[in-house]
Order: C-alpha cells, then sequence, then structure tokens
C-alpha cells in the first residue's frame, strides 16, 4: 500500500488524492495529522477565521492520526508524532510512505520511523535554491536536512527550481521523479467556461470598468507577496498609456490592507460595496473583493484580464498562477516565485521580471496589456501541470519501485 502524510486536507492537494484512489492499481491512503481547513480557525496570515467550502474528504480512504498538537500552526513542533507509527505502518501493509515535504517535526519523526521500518520513503517538497540563500544559517539548516533527506529514497520534483534544489544538495537524478505542483485544471477550466457569459455583470458588480484591462492579485496581502508593487507599477503604467482604463482586482486581506487601500482610487470595497472615485484620481483604480473562498475565486479570474504575482523568494511555488492559466488568464510573475521557470518564462520570458524591481514589472505589465498570449496557448502548456500528471507519475513509481 502507498501511505500519503501530510498535515491536514488542502484544496490543491485533495484532487491528487482522488485521481490515485481512482486508479485501481495503486492501493492508497492519506494519513492526516490534524483537521485544519474542515472547521472555521484562524489564519494569521489572512487574519481572519475561514474554512475551506469545497468537499476536502470525499473519493479517496483516510486517516487521522491522534498526535500531540503544539498552539502556533507556524511552529515547527506544531505536530508531533506519538510512538508507534512505524508499527501502524506495517501492520496496515505500507510497502511506500509519501511525505508532503518537512516543514513540521511530524514529518521527520515519520521519515525516519518508516527508513528504519524498512519502508521505502518518498519526498514530495516546494523548496529552491532561490528560497535558501547563503550563509552560517543556511548552512547549518542544509547540514541537518542532508540528515533527513539521506533516509529518502525518491524526491517528487514539482518543478524545475525545485528539482535544481535537490541535484545542488548532491542527489542523484535517477532519485528524482517529475511529479508537477498542480491545481484541479479541469474544475477552473469548466468553472471559467460557465462565468464567461456572465463576465460583464459580474465586472460591474466588482466596479470595475467594461473597458478596462484588469490586473488581478490572489493571496495574502503580506510581505513575501509584495502586493505595493504591483500597485506602484499599474500607477506608473497609467501615467504611460493615459488612454487605456487599466484597473486592480485585489483578493485577499491582510496586514498591508491598509496601505494598499490608501494608495488606490477605491471602485468596490467588500465591507461597503460599490464607491464612486475621483475620476482624476492618479491613484491606480481598484477593487477590495475581500476574501474569495474556493466556490467563489472563479469569478475573479473571470473578471480579470491578467494575474500577477510579484512575490520575492519565499514564494517557493505561487499555485494561484497554476488556477489563473487553467482558467484562461495570462500570469506576469517575479523572477523569484518558483512557478517562474515552468509557467511563464517558457511560454512568454518577457511576463517574467526580477523581484522588487519596478520599472521592470511596469514593462511586463505593458507587454501583456499590448500583447496577451491566447487562452489555446495557456491550456496547452499549463496541460502538462495538471493532477493527472503527478497521480500517473506516483503510480508509475510505484509500480517499478525496487521490489516493487
Amino acid at each position: 500500500m502507498l501511505a500519503i502524510l501530510t498535515t491536514h486536507p488542502i484544496q490543491y492537494q485533495t484532487p491528487i488524492w482522488r485521481a490515485l484512489a481512482e486508479r485501481a492499481d495503486v492501493p492508497m491512503k492519506v494519513f492526516f495529522l490534524s483537521d485544519q481547513g474542515l472547521k472555521s480557525s484562524f489564519d494569521p496570515g489572512f487574519g481572519r477565521s475561514l474554512a475551506w467550502d469545497i468537499d476536502l474528504l470525499d473519493g479517496y480512504p483516510h486517516q487521522f492520526l491522534d498526535v500531540v498538537v503544539g498552539k502556533r500552526q507556524d511552529a515547527f513542533t506544531w505536530l508531533r508524532l506519538k510512538p508507534g507509527f512505524g508499527p501502524m505502518l506495517r501492520a496496515q501493509g505500507v510497502k511506500v510512505l509519501w511525505v508532503q515535504g518537512w516543514q513540521v517535526l511530524a514529518y521527520w519523526q515519520a521519515i525516519r520511523e518508516a527508513h528504519r521500518a524498512g519502508i521505502e520513503v518518498w519526498l514530495r517538497g516546494e523548496s529552491n535554491l532561490r528560497s535558501n540563500r547563503g550563509g552560517v544559517k543556511q548552512t547549518l539548516k542544509w547540514i541537518l536536512l542532508r540528515r533527513l533527506l539521506n533516509r529518502v529514497d525518491r524526491f517528487l520534483a514539482i518543478g524545475k527550481a525545485n528539482r535544481e534544489f535537490y541535484l545542488r544538495l548532491g542527489y542523484r537524478p535517477e532519485q528524482l521523479v517529475s511529479a508537477p505542483y498542480c491545481v484541479e485544471n479541469r474544475r477552473f477550466a469548466e468553472q471559467a467556461l460557465v462565468l464567461r457569459p456572465q463576465r460583464a455583470r459580474i465586472r460591474e458588480q466588482f466596479g470595475i470598468p467594461e473597458d478596462a484591462f484588469c490586473f488581478l492579485s490572489v493571496g495574502k496581502f503580506i510581505p513575501k507577496k509584495r502586493p505595493v508593487d504591483l500597485a506602484e507599477a499599474v500607477r506608473r503604467l497609467q501615467l504611460q498609456l493615459p488612454n487605456r482604463k487599466l484597473h486592480i482586482l485585489w483578493v485577499g486581506t491582510g496586514e498591508l490592507e491598509a496601505s494598499l487601500k490608501s494608495a488606490c482610487a477605491i471602485h468596490y470595497a467588500a465591507e461597503s460595496g460599490l464607491v464612486q472615485p475621483s475620476p482624476s484620481s492618479e491613484k491606480p483604480h481598484a477593487s477590495f473583493a475581500g476574501f474569495l473562498n474556493q466556490s467563489e475565486i472563479a469569478r475573479a479570474y473571470a473578471a480579470a484580464d491578467a494575474l500577477v504575482l510579484p512575490s520575492d523568494a519565499k514564494e517557493t511555488w505561487g499555485l494561484v498562477a497554476n488556477e489563473a492559466m487553467a482558467s484562461g488568464l495570462p500570469c506576469v510573475v517575479s523572477a523569484a516565485c518558483g512557478c517562474a521557470d515552468d509557467l511563464v518564462i517558457p511560454l512568454r520570458p518577457d511576463l517574467c521580471f526580477p523581484v522588487g524591481d519596478i520599472e521592470a514589472l511596469t514593462t511586463s505589465l505593458a507587454a501583456v496589456v499590448a500583447d496577451p498570449p491566447q487562452a489555446g496557448m495557456l491550456q496547452e502548456h499549463i496541460d502538462r501541470y495538471d493532477v493527472l500528471r503527478t497521480a500517473e507519475a506516483a503510480a508509475a513509481l510505484f509500480h517499478t519501485r525496487e521490489g516493487g
């Protein structure tokens, strides 16, 4: 049996588990360390309590483990295994343990116990070299990390930057298997198809002028996302294109919300509704939709013309880019984002810019306004980053493993 260990039900992961479960040739089970996301809990990044509004448990076998839970979800010690994890795996006939990273202590414990029990270990993490810059602290971290990763048999690489990370640490190419970072492309494509005829009405509800080119930002309003860069770049671009209406649709909340609102001429805010800004304002015109859950986010993709992700290197991927492309939207992303090497540069390198370079971001925004990639091109490319590709890779690896 293939056992998958993950912290909690995650909207980006559960479609992979369902796709695997649909294959009769791979006996599998998902083990959760917590039920976060199933009930409302406070998210410090969004600054509010939330629970996902789609079914995260249906369609695959799963089990919630009895673990030691710490108070802080962002702490390494948030989740810890109780004794007996290795024997439990053996009792259930587990041949392979797939672990979703190393950000919590429970993952380190699980890898150690599985290795001792003679169970093959796979690992699928997000790290890349850009998010792990040098220094004494980083060197020490890598020494400790190597002790953990030396117990891993196979690394499921999510993309080019992630693959280079493992190679730099000295792991052999044959230990690496491509398991692309992905979302449920079909769901987003189908939602886009349904909502496209309603685009004008959705724009009106968000206060977006019908003839404006709308840049979309989806995510927490926190420093690593660098949302203020987008506001400034759109301000500059509007000065360059005085006869072209530009607009920003902000989806999310967070600590920088007040700064963003003061930097924009607001047309709509979730808490107050439609607003009539001064038409002569030199601030970028914008709408603030607030937090949109999974059943609502497709409306933002339908209303917008391009997604922008200006994040720094702490953005180890940026799955909103996958969602946007699956919905037919082009993406402008910083070169620091993990997804840049896979999703944007191969298609349109001019839509990728050095992080923090406002002038370069402005140039990339101008490029997507002048010549946006066609939806067909985006669809063909994002098909390579689908849950089915990752499920197929995992199934093939399960059947070809040594002794399998």
